[in-house]
This record gives C-alpha cells, structure tokens and sequence, in this order.
C-alpha cells in the first residue's frame, strides 16, 4: 500500500553523467584505451567531457532517426563507449539493448531476430567478424562508429547536429535490455525499467555510503546490467574511477599502482589473475578498502590472497549474490580477521525492504534451516520479461517467487549457502562448488578448476594451472585421495575455456566438448614435480 501511495522513481541511464557533473564537476576518469566514438578525445577525460559527450552522441542518433522506445542493440568491439553508447541511447528515449563482443555469429542473429529489426551500432571489424553472415539489412539501419562499407552511417559523418532535451520514459516502460549469460544455452533478452533498475540502486548506493568518493577501479562487462547500478553508485558520490578493458595484470598492474584505487570490482575469475598482483612491485592493490565480487562465486584463496594485499586497516571484499534477471538478492562481506575462517558457500542474506529468500524441496515447500533445495527470491529489481521467451519467464515465476535455477540451503540464522547450479549437479558429488574451492585452496598453482560430467556421468576435473605448467599427478593424487572418487584430470588453457561476458564458465559446454572429443587439451603425458 504505501509503494501505490508513493509516486515511483526511476534510474535512468541518460542523465546518469548529466547529474554527476552537475554534482560533482570534472572528477577524473582514466581509460586504458582510446574512445572508438572520440578517438581523439584520449584516455583521461572527466564528469563533464563524458557527460557533453553522451549529449552530443544522443544527438546524432536522433539526427540518424532513431526514435523513442524504439529497440538499438549495440553489438560492437569491448570498449568503455559502449556505456557512452547505452546512455546516449537511452537519453532520448529509445531502448538499448546491449549485445556482448563474445557472441558467436549465430547466437547474435537470434538474440536481433528477437528484437525485431532494432537499429544496430557496431563497427567494421564486428560487421567483418561476428556480424558477416547476419543478415543486417534487416535491421532499421546500421550505424558505425567507425568507417564501415555498406548501407551504413558513420556516427562521425552526423557530428554538430543540434542537441536535443532529455527524454523520460514512463517509470513502468522498458528502458533497457541485457541478455543472461548463455552458460545453459542460447541468452535470453532479459528486459529492465526505470522502476525495477532503482530498486536496484538505491540498496546499493546505501552499501556505497561507507567507501564514497573513493576513487575506484572497475573491469567488468560493459553490456552487464550490474556495471550500470555500480557506474551509477560511484558517480553519485563522485568516486574518480579507471575503467580497464584489458585485465591482463601487465597491463592493468601499472595502471592501478598508479592510480592506487580505493575501490576495485571485477570478475571472480579476473580476480583470480590478479592474485599475482598481491605482491607486484608498487602495491597495485595496496589502496584497496573494499573489493566488490559478483556474478559468480569467489574462491577462498584469492578472497584470502586479495585481503593481504591491501594496507588499509579494515579491507572488505563486498560479495553480492543474484541474476541478471533479479539484480543482487544477497549481500555479505568478507575481513582479513577472517579470512582464514572464509566459507564460500555463504553468499549472504537478503537486503532488508528490497529482497527475500526462501529455499524449497521438489513440491515447492520451505525446506527447513539446512536442507538443501532450491533458491527462489522475491524481489522489487526482477525484470519485466523475457524478450521473445515469454514462456520461459513465466515458468521461472511462483506467485512472485523467481526460481534462481540454483542449489542450496540457509541456515538458522537465514545466512544462505550456494551449493551448485541445478543442470550442474553430480549425483556423487554434494556440492561441485565446495570440491572446486578446497582443490584450489590446495594447489596454490591452479588457476581455475571445473568440475564437470564426464561421458559416462562420472565427475571430471577440468584444471588449468598457471603459466599452463604440467600438473604433478603426485601431488594431485595426495591432495584428492580423502575426496569423493573423480576421474583423472584434464588439463586445458585457460584461453580455451568456453566463457561468458563475465568470464563465468559454461560447464555444460565443456561437458559437450569433452563428450565428443572437441575440448582443446594440453598434452596428458603427465610431468612429475
């Protein structure tokens, strides 16, 4: 009753930067790589040069023709104006739907077929690429931020057209579309509003107060709808940011022991790269007050490895739990008191007013405080549909509870614990999860194990090591003897791994791949240590 009694607010992408500047003025903002729509502009900009920047690109989308509540997927090369795109887009009104630079020729048709011939920007290598065989003249036009050959237009050939007033959508109206991350099959088009997106920020803009103004530094997905809700966190309180495409710690190290960021948020997997950071020269890591972790579960070790990095007195690693389709449902944080005492498995508690949790058995009734089912929330942040999948949508949907498609188990205190993805379970195993966080806590050379079915339904350990050096089956056979039987180790690059836009693993597909003899392995000619 008193949310029908309150007008609904909205977070709207389009006057995110706007507002910032207004706010804040030019707080630095550092890329590590040229703007593809301002190549000239360079890599150390401000507030009030990306706010202009998002205006004036508004303005030549409408000068293009595109109009309101019209559908413009952005499917282009990884770069930070992919986000300079998506709030242009929005900020006259049209509805960006942001497509990942890791898709595959066949999956992009389907996810544009779904969007019914939306207006696409790209740029010539994605139309030479993952695009050359779509048939993009069924899109209502084809805009380029680059020079492209074709029916196209080149955002440049349109600059100085007049601005244009910001435009709002209807609080309840799609304003934004993002796509799960494929790990179970073909992603569907998860479709966001103004309303369920500020019910996702204002939760996290309170857990934000605590570290405001720090200067931070993210490498995420830019087509993620959770980059969108911490973007806009750390610009309401005028945090100096570095957005890294790169995570390469050659890379990224000397960008962040020269900016010595406050704030730090990545991938579960990135941050297993960057535990060769925790000792590098200059302390790249050693400003950290908080480390933020989601989309996927984060492994004891490198929570451990990440919190001894850090100078300060009180590091935290902030770990939110949820889906694209529900924004975090579960928050909880590590300290350095306590990383030795890490459990994986606990992902957090509901955030007070904005989500509840409920774990149920195969009839759908609450399992009571540590039995294992399956999670559902109830949340304010779901969004409204699936894109072309009603269906699928509705059978996640139980009287308001979203089925997460996870395993797991909350305790007395109602703390809940992941213990695996329903369509990843091993009937051997009790949780593939906690298996894959005790190997790596005793192999301090692995850099990534999976777990995975094997041809005949047996667990399988994918396991890469760093600097892809042979694993030492002696070692491997000590550290698993007092384990659940798994088969031998198959070891692969990393590289290698099929992965989503965030990094995450597609288990299934590795399971597919090792089935039919399709997963590039490394030589099993074991070598002893």
């Amino acid at each position: 009753m008193l949310q029908r009694l309150l007008p609904e607010r909205g977070f709207y992408l389009g006057l995110m930067f706007q507002e910032a500047a207004a706010r804040h003025g030019r707080v630095r903002v550092t890329l590590d790589r040229p703007l593809d729509v301002a190549p000239d502009a360079g890599t150390d900009l401000g507030y009030t040069e990306l706010a202009d920047l998002v205006d004036d690109l508004a303005a030549r989308l409408w000068s293009a023709g595109v109009r309101p509540s019209e559908h413009v997927a952005i499917l282009k090369g990884d770069n930070v104006d992919i986000v300079l795109l998506t709030c242009a887009v929005s900020r006259i009104g049209a509805v960006p739907a942001l497509l990942s630079p890791s898709l595959d020729g066949q999956v992009a048709a389907v996810l544009l077929d779904r969007l019914h011939a939306p207006w696409l920007i790209t740029d010539r290598a994605t139309l030479e690429s993952t695009l050359s065989t779509v048939d993009t003249t069924l899109a209502r036009g084809v805009l380029t931020v680059d020079e492209a050959p074709g029916n196209t237009i080149a955002l440049a050939a349109l600059a100085g057209v007049p601005r244009r007033p910001a435009i709002r959508l209807h609080p309840r109206e799609p304003s934004l579309i993002t796509h799960s991350s494929g790990t179970t099959g073909i992603p569907k088009l998860a479709v966001h509003c103004p309303h369920t997106m500020w019910n996702r920020l204002v939760p996290q803009q309170a857990l934000g107060r605590a570290t405001r103004g720090e200067a931070a530094a993210l490498h995420m997905s830019f087509v993620h709808s959770r980059f969108y809700h911490l973007l806009g966190v750390l610009l309401h309180f005028g945090s100096p940011l570095l957005l890294l495409v790169d995570p390469d710690p050659a890379h990224a190290g000397p960008l962040l022991a020269a900016h010595r960021p406050g704030i730090v948020e990545t991938h579960p997997n990135t941050y297993v790269l960057w535990e060769d950071l925790a000792d590098a020269p200059n302390g790249p890591l050693s400003n950290v007050r908080a480390y933020g972790s989601t989309f996927d579960a984060i492994h004891p070790r490198t929570v451990r490895r990440l919190l001894a990095a850090s100078r300060r007195r009180d590091p935290r690693l902030m770990q939110l739990y949820g889906q694209s389709e529900t924004g975090p449902i579960a928050f909880g944080w590590y300290t350095r008191r306590g990383a030795d005492r890490v459990e994986a498995r606990r992902v957090g508690t509901g955030i007070p007013g904005f989500t509840r949790i409920r774990v149920v058995d195969e009839r759908g009734r609450t399992c009571p405080p540590g039995a294992t089912g399956a999670i559902e929330a109830r949340t304010r942040g779901r969004i409204l549909t699936y894109l072309g999948a009603p269906e699928s949508y509705a059978r996640q949907v139980d009287r308001g509870w979203w089925r997460m498609g996870d395993m797991g188990y909350r305790d007395r205190w109602g703390a809940l614990y992941l213990l695996d993805r329903e369509v990843d379970q091993i009937s051997t195993v009790d949780s593939t999860l906690e298996m894959e966080d005790e190997l790596l806590s005793r192999f301090a050379d692995l850099r990534e194990v999976i777990i995975v079915h094997g041809p005949g339904r047996e667990p399988v350990p994918v396991v890469c090591t760093r600097g892809n050096e042979p694993l030492d089956p002696d070692s491997w056979r000590r550290a698993t003897e007092d384990l659940p039987a798994l088969a031998e180790p198959v070891q692969c690059r990393f590289e290698d791994l099929p992965r989503t836009a965030t990094w995450k693993i597609k288990r299934l597909e590795i399971a597919r791949q090792l089935a039919a003899g399709e997963l590039p392995t490394l030589s099993t000619a074991p070598v002893g240590g």
